[in-house]
């Protein structure tokens, strides 16, 4: 916000209807000096809560409200408009729209700058507080470390005189003392639940990101800012008999403010009075007591709370609200009466009425426990030179009552009641480095160990990825999470054991609560995010862990932690760890190759899947075999699995039509999983190049007539095997069916490639091996070979 912002004093206002049936004002409005020329200025305004002779906020051209509205001089309804005449809402002062904001008499003269008057110059400063520090929730709190950090006097603005308890207040019963150890109670009767919140409260209030709503509700609100003690205000009138605090029973049922009915819990602190929950003790009260316009007496309570149940109950519940993120960090017991007589003050002081004499106090704010500490523990922790004196000096700046020693080696501090994060004597070595600074904190290197290096895992992981990204894949990272729906996706049988999967206790979210047990719901959902956003040609590939929960796998037991675990109660938890083996996952869309003057793309099929586990093995010097199977998601007639020897470690092909359109990726799109922990098992540590020989390759093709369902792997290892150890390389280049061949048969094309390492092979020697390879074929495989 920003430009000229001004008071104005309304001279004139003359009605005019319009054709669409509204009327606005045309307006001639002093503005003093303001505008430059000490003239009146025009105004258009359809607001008709204002009138002749009253004092309103003016923005004047070249001026921008909240929202970036910049206002100029412009014609409508037929005049020039030079400015506006602001609502509190346009000005960022409060959610009311429905009327100009009008001012006091004496506020000020026309041409007078606004910002001042109405606080609008405040600066807000926005801080990340950590979740252990309540107590930074509030001005009182901020103010402390303000003046911790800039060595300034602090003056704790609950320092201040209050009447004590007399018994004489509004009864309270409390019998949950754990629950509740302090509950404070305060009435003022002749409340006039009417008046307006002060600007200065509504606009502090606002700073902070709170909506103002009344001048009861927006007095306990403040005083929560101001002080950090959570309040809550009920209509006194609509109370039925003694106040008290006890667990919920069986079936008891709450309406909390936001008009939501809630089953209550029998671990629920809930407060009451004779007709039965009347709140949720510490995170929302009830609709029934309600305070509202026809409020004329006001209950105050000023109660601390146990921040465990609190916590439970909002959880429970799904409800948040100011008052709850306070109650369940923990904050300062000790000032309930003290929150609770600035509440009633300020509900007098701008409301009327008179505060009751009775006050009632019920328990005894817990008194934090002595932590005792080696005055040399801080400089032992943080390397840095940190004499007793010091240590004594900053705990005693943050709020510890200390007592050293005589012989002067220890200390016993108490922490502060705004402090239950202090509990143990690392609690206070934290705090006193972090007084002495944490940039004073010298920066220690440890010697590295030589002649280490990488471990052998961590060498085979970075051969497999730079081949991968050498094949033209990008690694991705997923979350390791997955729910049904993924599996479902995934089109898995409702026996296969991919669903077994480990529950979380607290998982990020509901949806994905289980470890996953295959990295293709991660990969998938990565490929169809990138297709989604334009980049359709897609190649990508992940490396991580998978857990896998055997059947019979046993429940981790609960260990005390009092004390180390033994060696029986360590098997027994390593007994319950589930089987986490490395795995690899590949997934393809789009063009493997692009288009391109050389001609056009070439879409990415199941077999560039089967080659990516080929590079991996390649690069790991681990041969691998291929043949077809039938295993989700995978297409049934486009998958195959990879063995090394007899053992399978995973599969690679085309994704089902359904898993596609699950996964909203473009149909055959094509993906691979494999055991990367058994492919590095059977590893070479030092992959050897191939021995080239400088003699003449000889070429031989042979074409062979088999039935349909024979891999073609399959037969080419068999050629492979017949043609004897002068064979370099069997490729197969053609595959054919037709009425030719027959049905229920295909023909496929082999290019032989014969040569040795120390001769120049001759043609009876090429045919010979040829011809051992054909006839392997024809004795397994009942191969026809066409000439």
């Amino acid at each position: 916000m920003s430009g000229p912002l001004v008071l104005g004093r309304v001279l004139s206002l003359e009605p005019e209807p319009q054709k669409n049936g509204k009327t606005i004002n045309w307006c001639s409005v002093d503005v003093g000096e303001a505008n430059g020329t000490g003239e009146p200025q025009g105004i258009v305004c359809g607001a008709h809560n204002f009138a002749v002779g009253d004092l309103v906020v003016c923005v004047l051209p070249g001026g921008v409200l909240p929202g970036g509205f910049e206002i100029s001089a412009r014609k409508t309804y037929g005049h020039v408009s030079a400015g506006m005449i602001c609502s509190t809402q346009e000005l960022g002062l409060g959610e009311d729209h429905s009327g100009i904001l009008v001012l006091p008499p004496g506020a000020g003269e026309p041409g007078d700058d606004a910002f001042g008057l109405l606080a609008l110059r405040d600066e807000v400063v926005e801080l990340e507080i950590n979740p252990d520090r309540a107590y930074a929730l509030s001005l009182r709190g901020v103010a402390r470390e303000a003046a911790l950090g800039l060595d300034l006097e602090y003056d704790d603005p609950a320092d201040r005189a209050v009447p004590p308890a007399d018994g004489d207040g509004w009864p309270v019963r409390v019998e949950d003392p754990d629950g509740c150890p302090v509950f404070v109670a305060r009435t003022v009767s002749g409340f006039d639940a009417t008046a307006p919140t002060p600007d200065w409260m509504a606009r502090r209030l606002l700073l902070a990101g709170m909506r103002p709503i009344s001048l009861a509700v927006d007095v306990t609100n403040y005083v929560m800012l101001e002080l950090g003690r959570p309040l809550h205000g009920y209509d006194a009138e609509r109370l039925s008999g003694t106040v008290g605090v006890r667990r919920a029973r069986e079936g008891e049922r709450l309406t909390t403010l936001d008009g939501t009915v809630r089953t209550l819990d029998p671990a629920d602190l809930v407060v009451v009075d004779d007709s039965g929950p009347i709140g949720l003790g510490g995170v929302m009260g009830g609709e029934a007591t309600e305070m509202s316009a026809s409020t004329t007496r006001v209950l105050v309570e000023s109660a601390h709370w146990d921040p465990v149940s609190m916590f439970r109950t909002g959880r429970r519940h799904k409800l948040t609200s100011e008052a709850g993120r306070r109650n369940e960090r923990g904050v300062d017991p000790t000032i309930c009466e003290v929150a609770a007589q600035r509440a009633v003050e300020l509900l007098v002081e701008h409301g009327g009425g008179s505060i009751d004499d009775g006050v009632s106090v019920v328990g005894t704010a817990p008194r934090p426990a002595p932590i005792p500490l080696p005055v040399d523990l801080p400089a032992a922790v943080s390397g840095l030179p940190v004499p007793a004196d010091t240590t004594v000096a900053h705990l005693r700046a943050v709020g510890c009552e200390v007592e050293v020693d005589p012989r002067g080696d220890a200390l016993t501090a108490v922490p502060p009641p705004w402090r239950p994060d202090l509990s143990d004597p690392y609690d206070l070595v934290e705090e006193v480095v972090r007084v002495v600074g944490y940039d004073e904190v010298p920066s220690v290197l440890p010697d590295a160990p030589s002649g280490r290096g990488l471990t052998r895992e961590q060498s085979l992981r970075r051969r497999v990825g730079r081949a991968l990204a050498g094949a033209g894949y990008v690694e991705t990272v997923s979350f390791p999470f997955v729910g049904e729906a993924d599996l479902d996706r995934l089109g898995l049988a409702a026996d296969d054991e991919r669903r077994t999967t480990l529950r979380l206790a607290n998982p990020l979210s509901a949806e994905a609560p289980g470890m996953t047990t295959t990295l293709l719901p991660g990969l998938l959902t990565a490929a169809a995010r990138n297709v989604g956003r334009g980049t359709t040609d897609v190649a990508l590939f992940e490396g991580s862990s998978v857990t896998l929960l055997g059947p019979d796998a046993p429940a981790a037991p609960i260990l005390p932690v009092d004390a180390a675990p033994g060696a029986e109660q360590w098997a027994e938890l390593q007994r319950a760890v589930p089987a986490q083996p490395l795995h690899l996952a590949v997934a393809l869309t789009g063009a493997r190759e692009p288009a391109g003057w050389w001609g056009p793309a070439r879409p990415a099929t199941w077999a560039d899947a089967v080659e990516a586990v080929r590079v991996v093995a390649d690069a790991l010097g681990v041969d691998v075999e291929v043949r077809a199977a039938s295993y989700a998601p995978w297409h049934p007639g486009r998958c195959a699995e990879v063995l090394v020897g007899e053992e399978v470690v995973g599969h690679a092909g085309e994704l089902h039509p359904r898993v596609c359109a699950a996964y909203d990726l473009p149909a055959r799109s094509a993906a691979a999983e494999v055991d990367l922990d058994l492919l590095m098992a059977h590893a070479l540590d030092v992959v050897r190049a191939p021995r080239i020989s400088t003699y003449p390759v000889a070429k031989e093709d042979v074409a062979l007539v088999v039935a349909d369902d024979l891999p073609a792997a399959e037969l080419a290892a068999t050629l492979r095997e017949g043609a004897g150890e002068l064979c370099e390389s069997v490729r197969l280049f053609d595959l054919y069916t037709g009425a030719q061949i027959g049905e229920g048969r295909k023909s496929l094309a082999f290019a032989l490639r014969f040569r040795a390492p120390d001769r120049t092979l001759t043609d009876a020697e090429t045919a010979g091996a040829r011809d051992a390879a054909v006839a392997l074929a024809v004795e397994r495989h009942a191969a026809e070979h066409r000439a």
